[in-house]
Formats: structure tokens, sequence, C-alpha cells
């Protein structure tokens, strides 16, 4: 039996699956908070219209979903899902890092595998991976909203095929091909140098904003037509029309400001064109294939309200950092019994407080000084590399150290991030300070370039 014929039973076990999950209890919880700082992070705790618009859940998507729709009340919510799942290439997928600093020179690369895009039993098991989600997608959107799922040409035709039927092919706005330049060639087919987004409405009466393009005349000449509006640049003469369904973006550069080091990761400026066209300020954005978090950092800029979701802990930590340095604030969402609820690292923290002058304060200091996985840590390396990064861990543990941020008035609940501190190329700053008038007790958190945690708690 050939797949095309296998499609109806898809539908209809993704339809089965879907519907049960519904009745699955919750299973997130909130885990930390960034954004807000000093005693504010206690004043504003519970004003829901200040804070916790946005959310970064790192778990399980389908369970996520089931939690947004059953416990948050967003069914018919979200304005725009974008979603950039594995594109059945059947290939592990990770990134090269090289690890230098004074104490240890300059050493060999590291192999750091990221997420597999292998699926054992085939086309028909990540059809109904993705089927079931669109089921859940299309409750969460708006009858104003609208779906649009990034693929290339390892699957795109089924996943169009599907999305006809749970949607509805008058539904269906448009397919976008987005051509860059980045990307091998072969001497065995022409170079592959475009993705595909396919464009869904949720009902016939979704936003959409029309975004304008130059279009170059013929020879670049004026052409003078009575009522047309024209426009001169270096290029030539040209008129503004409508945005055509080919894009011409490039990638994220390897010297790009944007750039996250995260493998697959997309260009905002893709992101920005989606959001300007289907959604409106303070609309809620979702994207539950999350990566290195570019639909939500678009968002943010944006002046949208955004959730993200991803199962992959390297993943969820790129977009913590990313999220977090642009002054974003957000909840972290963990799923109970998940890797990502394990504190898998120890960190070695020295404290110190004396009294600020003639003052009632304190002085309160900070200093990371140790920093070690455990044997339940996730190292995703190859052997070759994990010979390097013993080594390199002998040498200057820190050096692993992503970014690190201290709650001074922890609640033994939710570490709620007030001094948050980024690596910066080599460097990243190991001391925190704070003047307050009380201290009780204070959650330190580092994350490890893998994605892992180490918490440390302190009582004063």
């Amino acid at each position: 039996m050939g797949l095309i014929e296998k499609l109806p039973q898809i539908l209809a076990e993704s339809r089965a699956e879907y519907e049960a999950a519904q009745k699955v209890p919750s299973c997130f919880h909130v885990d930390s908070e960034f954004g807000r700082n000093g005693y504010a992070a206690i004043e504003d705790k519970e004003n829901s219209a200040v804070f916790g618009a946005n959310l970064l859940a790192v778990g399980n998507n389908e369970a996520f979903m089931n939690y947004l729709a059953e416990e948050r009340k967003l069914k018919g919510k979200v304005q725009l899902i974008y979603i950039d799942p594995p594109f059945f290439s059947k290939a592990n997928y990770g990134t090269e890092i090289r690890l230098s600093s004074e104490k240890l020179g300059t050493m060999p690369k590291i192999r750091q595998f990221a997420y597999h895009d292998l699926w054992q039993e085939g086309m028909e098991e990540y059809l109904k991976m993705l089927c079931i989600r669109f089921y859940q997608m299309k409750d969460l959107l708006s009858e104003e909203g609208c779906l649009w799922v990034h693929l290339d040409w390892h699957i795109v035709h089924y996943v169009k095929i599907l999305l006809d039927e749970i949607f509805g092919e008058k539904n269906f706005i448009n397919e976008i091909i987005w051509h860059y330049k980045s990307g091998g060639s072969s001497k065995r087919h022409y170079a592959r140098k475009h993705d595909t987004l396919l464009f869904y409405a949720k009902s016939k009466n979704y936003y959409f904003c029309p975004q304008k393009e130059k279009s170059y005349n013929r020879d670049f000449k004026p052409y003078r037509f009575k009522g047309v509006r024209e426009y001169r640049d270096e290029t030539g003469w040209y008129t503004m029309v409508n945005m055509k369904d080919v894009w011409q973006l490039d990638m994220v550069g390897r010297t790009s400001a944007e750039r996250t080091g995260y493998v697959t990761q997309k260009p905002e400026a893709l992101i920005a064109r989606i959001l300007e066209s289907c959604t409106r300020k303070g609309d809620l954005v979702a994207d539950f294939f999350g990566g290195s978090g570019t639909l939500a950092a678009a968002a943010e800029k944006m002046g949208r309200n955004w959730i993200y979701c991803d199962l992959g802990m390297l993943a969820a930590v790129s977009a913590k950092k990313r999220l977090a340095k642009i002054g974003s604030r957000f909840d972290v969402l963990v799923q109970k019994g998940s890797e990502a609820e394990k504190n898998t690292c120890r960190i070695e923290v020295l404290e110190s407080i004396e009294h600020a002058g003639a003052t009632d304060s304190s002085i309160l200091r900070l200093e990371l000084t140790g920093y070690r996985p455990d044997e339940n840590s996730q190292l995703p390396v190859d052997v070759k590399s994990s010979f390097v990064l013993c080594e390199a861990m002998n040498k200057d543990p820190l050096r692993f150290i992503e970014f690190w941020s201290v709650d001074y008035f922890y609640d033994g609940s939710v570490h709620r991030a007030c001094d948050v501190f980024y690596r910066n190329g080599t460097d990243l700053v190991l001391t925190a300070e704070k003047i307050g008038k009380r201290f009780s007790k204070i959650s330190i958190r580092a994350h490890d370039i893998f994605g892992n945690t180490a918490e440390k708690l302190i009582s004063l």
C-alpha cells in the first residue's frame, strides 16, 4: 500500500489520539521568571495583566498545547501559529563549538548535537506526529487566526494534503517560497536553495495586511502611466506593488549579531514579514517547535505577546538567553518528570554580606567560583569530542557557563531572575552585588552550553 492510500488512516488515528490527549491532566508548572527586578518581583507577582503574557515552555509540545487549551483557557485566543518542525531529512543536526579562554588557550572544536530528524517507523510516524498537533493548533487559533508551516522538499507535498483535510482546501491562502543563497550544491541535481511555507487560515474571516515591495520597470525607465505613482532609486524607476509569493531573504550569516549558534536558526526578517502580514500589536503568537526562539524574539521587538515551546534543552537555553538579553518578560514552564526539571549540574558560590555605611541596608556579594556536571547531565557530544570536553572541564570549568541569574528574594518555589549575567564571547561576569534592607533566601541558577541547569540555594 502506497503512502497516499494510508493518508486517511493517518488522519483517523491522529484524530483519535488528539481527542484522547484532551483528557490527560496538566503536567506543566512555572519554574522560573525573567524580566523583573528587585522588590518588583514580589509586588507584581499576582498581576497577570502586568506579567505572564509570554510563556517559554520546555517539554513535549503535544502535552503543552493541551495545557494551554485546558488550563490556560487559550482555545480560540491565538492569532498566529508559526512552526518550523523537523523536515524529515533523516539526519542528526549539530553544531561545532570552539572553547577558548586564558586558561584553555585554543582547543579543538567540539561537535555538539542539537536534535535528530530520524523517524524509526518512517514517514507515517512523522506525518501522524504533525497531524495530531495540527488538530490542536486549529483549536488554539482565533477565528481571525492563521497557521504557517515551514518545511522543504522532503515532505511538504504530503503535509499540504493533510492540512487541506484539517483546515479545509478553501482556507489555504498561499504557498510562500523562501529563496536564499546559502546551502550546498551537487553534480547530480540543481542546487536546492529554497524552503516552502504553507499559509492556512482558521476561517474566511482571517486577518491579513498585504505588504508592499518594489517592482522595477522594464529597462528601469519611467512608464509615466496616468494614475500610476513611480519612484526612483540608485537602480532605476519602480512602482510599489503587493508582495509576491517568492521571498528573497538571506539566511543568518556566520558573523551576524543575530546569530545564536543554534543549528537551523531562521532569520528574524522572515518572521517579521509574517507577523506584519497576519498580526497586530498586542496579538498573541506561538511557535511549538521553538528552536533558538526567532519567532519569540521578533514578536517581542514588534510588540506582540508570544508563546514558545521546545523539547530540546539546548534550544531552550539558547532561547532563554536570547530573550532575556533583549529585556523580555516571560515565565519559564517545565514539564513534570522531564529532563529539564532536573538540576543536573553543581555550582559553587562564595557569598558575603556587610552593612552599607550608616544606613540600615546591607551589601550582598555573590561570586560564582565553580561548576561541575554530575553523572545525569546531558552532554550531547560525540566520542572524539568527549575527550576534549573532559580536558577543558578540568582546566576551566566556568567556561561552560552560558549565563546565570540571581533571585535575591526567593520564595522557595519559583526562581525570579532579578539579575542576569550573559557570556559575551569568552567573557562572563562572575560576581553579583546587591544593596537591600533584607535578605533571607537567595537562589542562584546557572545554565551551561548544553542546556543543563545548576541551582544553588543560600539562606541568610
